[in-house]
């Protein structure tokens, strides 16, 4: 070991050979005391300079310039000397060596190399922390700390003289993931250890600290990823000539994977994306326009699994679910307007003769397929959820059974809701009533005139009420809750309100039966009644006269003057046609009860004094109006209750017979049932008249002047929830509030209004 005087020869010939040793042959070992020995030597060196000579001045006086900066640049040099000698001998041994042949030599030189580096970096410590970081802080780009010296020495001196041959390096690694590519299996660990020494070579010359990518991504990202798009190009091209697309689907699945895989064993993270963006352009967007093509097959043949994987690649370039969207939206419309045109046949159908359940059930059937294809294949995606509302919207609304009619759907659907929450309904006796009536707001949320769907139901209620023929009231407010939830609490408003009648109505008929038996030995007659409120139920008062029975008069009498001392200033009016009635038979062997309506009762209690009677002394007896009387008789000489064996004559059948002992005659008249439709859509006219003004208040109210368009517009966005308002009728209802003066048009304009406060 030399002195700490030693001059620079002795020194790094001392130096040198343990540095040799290190770098060449340290699987023999080093002593620990050799190691130190070479260590302190390094720093006696170092530091010696520092000492000054007996005229006061540096070993080598340079201005500016202290001893120990000149040493160290001296043993500095001399290392750089040492790496480049020893990355000649490695390069002459490389140069007849050929694929994983080279890998191999390379991979094993560059972990000795790296290894040795670390301890040789660790002896010159002192050389680091004083005048390395003295020159680094005093800008010199070139020079390093010793362990990133000697990385830049392997990259300059051996690393590129390996590259500059035919990118031998990078070619061989490139040859070894084809290979892989290929199907064979291929040293991962070799291919791995290459490639980080390509990482490891980025050396940021501003901040050594920091890691740079530049020399991977020259000498090997960007080869890789060329190579990659050559490969798939090919193999995807020459695939798809002799298969059809649902294998290639599996196989561009399984590429990527194998893509993302290749990333986790053996590349830089950060080449992630460009090689997956790469590999999605190659497999995916150069094929896109096949894959668009053949997605209507797959619709049709439902083949799930291969949607799934189309819809999974083609997600993963832009636009590229767009036109899948648009053939689902197609293919969807298509299924519902072919469901309901095998349902009503070729000629066509009026409302009237399609079965509601039979229609509700085939759009379910049309929208709950796809929306399973929509959560199952399309993994729910919001751009397809859309394209199957937008279908549904469509066909619920315009089908075979509508026509043009957009208030056909409603109907039928208000239809089968009645039929659902009836008693005796299957549904309800399965125990599935509930799953039913969600289901029906399946289809609700696609109806565009929800207010028709609303006054029809509301009429079906109202009867279900009056009839006492609901299912169950737990079922009613089921409905009812998801009507609220769906369009609001104005929506329903009037519907809880006739439930509360109702229970009102109970208590009223209790109360009056009450006071009848304290006040009243003569009643015989059963009787209870039901007190609706004009704004909330959309019975009206019947058209025709009726003449009030001697037989029920007394009843009657009593309950008017009951009620009027009950509520002062309140008015009644009778709906005898909703009213029904219970009669016995007396004048057979057999006692029967008749089960009538007011107006079939009114004609039958004139037989308690006659046995035949003519069409105008029934007509003069009941005051109903002879087209109703004809309607009501010829339901009871169907029935057999009366014969008529002259024209226009009507004799009791003394050999009535029937095998029920309650007998129902009680059945609803043709005529009433189309003046229903009639009078719902008249009704639903009306009101969207005022809908229309109000929200054209609202609006101007809030916005105090509007041109004409965007107020159509707007009063279209916010109506469009409960109906579609037709523009001639907003251009009237602006009509109606100019001439109200609720506005007013703005001087001077032609096409402006302004609010009238």
């Amino acid at each position: 070991m030399p002195p700490a005087s030693a001059d620079l020869a002795t020194t790094w010939a001392f130096l040198e050979e343990g540095v040799d040793h290190i770098m060449t042959k340290l699987q023999t070992g080093v002593s620990y005391s050799k190691y130190m020995s070479l260590y302190t030597v390094a720093y006696n060196y170092c530091t010696s300079s520092k000492m000054p000579n007996s005229t006061g001045a540096s070993d080598l006086s340079t201005p500016g310039r202290t001893g120990a900066n000149l040493v160290g640049s001296d043993l500095y040099n001399n290392l750089i000397r040492y790496f480049v000698q020893h990355l000649k001998g490695l390069k002459d041994h490389s140069d007849g060596l050929q694929n994983e042949l080279l890998l191999r030599y390379y991979a094993s030189e560059w972990d000795r190399y790296t290894t040795g580096a670390n301890y040789i970096n660790r002896l010159f410590t002192y050389l680091n922390r004083h005048w390395v970081k003295r020159e680094r802080d005093e800008g010199r780009k070139g020079v390093y700390p010793v362990y990133t010296l000697a990385l830049v020495q392997w990259r300059n001196n051996f690393f590129i003289h390996i590259q500059q041959k035919q990118q031998k390096l990078a070619g061989a690694i490139l040859r070894l993931v084809e290979d892989q590519r290929n199907g064979d299996t291929i040293d991962q660990g070799l291919v791995k250890k290459v490639v980080d020494s390509f990482v490891s070579l980025g050396i940021d010359e501003a901040d050594i600290n920091k890691a740079s990518l530049d020399v991977y991504k020259e000498h090997f990202e960007t080869p890789f990823l060329d190579a990659t798009e050559k490969y798939y190009k090919t193999e995807s091209d020459s695939f798809l000539a002799e298969n059809s697309v649902s294998d290639y689907l599996k196989k561009a699945e399984e590429r990527l994977r194998e893509e993302e895989d290749r990333v986790e064993r053996y590349l830089h993270t950060q080449t992630r994306k460009s090689l997956i963006t790469k590999c999605e352009h190659v497999l995916i967007r150069e094929h896109a326009e096949l894959m668009w093509e053949s997605f209507q097959n797959l619709l049709d043949f439902d083949k799930d699994e291969d949607l799934q994987r189309m819809y999974a690649l083609l997600s993963r370039i832009p636009e590229g679910l767009e036109p899948l969207r648009k053939k689902f939206e197609e293919h969807v419309k298509k299924a519902g307007l072919a469901a309901v045109s095998k349902l009503v046949g070729e000629g066509g159908a009026a409302t009237a003769d399609v079965d509601p359940k039979a229609y509700v059930d085939a759009l379910l059937e049309v929208h709950t397929k796809n929306a399973e294809t929509v959560n199952r294949s399309f993994k729910g995606e919001a751009g397809f959820v859309a394209s199957l509302d937008k279908a549904c919207r469509e066909f619920v609304n315009r089908n075979a059974a509508t026509g043009t009619s957009s208030t056909k759907s409603p109907e039928l659907l208000a239809k089968h809701a009645d039929a659902l929450l009836r008693k005796n309904n299957k549904m309800a006796e399965e125990g599935d009533l509930e799953g039913a009536l969600n289901r029906l707001m399946v289809l609700f949320k696609y109806l565009e005139d929800k207010d028709v769907f609303q006054q029809f139901y509301t009429s079906k209620l109202s009867k279900r009420l009056i009839h006492a023929v609901s299912t169950s009231d737990e079922a009613e407010a089921s409905m009812i809750s998801k009507l609220k939830e769906a369009c609001g609490f104005e929506y329903t408003n009037k519907l809880q309100r006739m439930f509360t009648d109702v229970s009102l109505s109970k208590d009223l008929t209790d109360q009056f039966k009450e006071r009848m038996e304290q006040n009243h030995d003569d009643m015989d007659i059963s009787f209870s009644v039901m007190v609706l409120g004009t704004n909330f139920w959309p019975q009206t008062a019947p058209t025709n006269g009726y003449l009030v029975p001697a037989e029920i008069q007394p009843t009657y009498d009593r309950f008017q003057k009951y009620y009027q001392q009950k509520h002062s200033g309140r008015k009644l009016t009778w709906l005898w046609q909703y009213s029904k009635n219970e009669l016995r038979t007396n004048y057979l062997n057999q006692k029967y009860i008749l089960m009538t309506s007011s107006y079939q009762m009114a004609v039958l209690l004139q037989y308690n004094k006659h046995d035949t009677l003519s069409l105008d002394e029934l007509d003069s007896a009941t005051s109903m109006g002879k087209d109703l009387l004809n309607q009501v008789l010829a339901i009871l000489t169907k029935a057999k209750i009366l014969i008529s064996e002259e024209t226009d004559q009507y004799d009791l059948n003394p050999g009535f017979k029937s095998k029920k002992i309650r007998v129902n005659l009680n059945q609803p008249i043709k005529a009433e049932v189309k003046a229903e439709a009639t009078d719902v859509l008249k009704t639903v006219d009306e009101d969207r008249k005022y809908v229309i003004q109000a929200t054209i208040v609202r609006i101007m109210k809030a916005r105090k002047t509007m041109k004409n368009q965007p107020l159509i517009q707007e009063v279209i966005s916010q109506i469009s929830q409960r109906f579609t308002p037709k523009i001639p009728d907003i251009k009237k209802a602006i009509d109606t509030l100019l001439e109200k003066e609720y506005i007013e048009r703005v001087d001077g304009t032609r096409d402006t209004f302004a609010y009238v406060a």
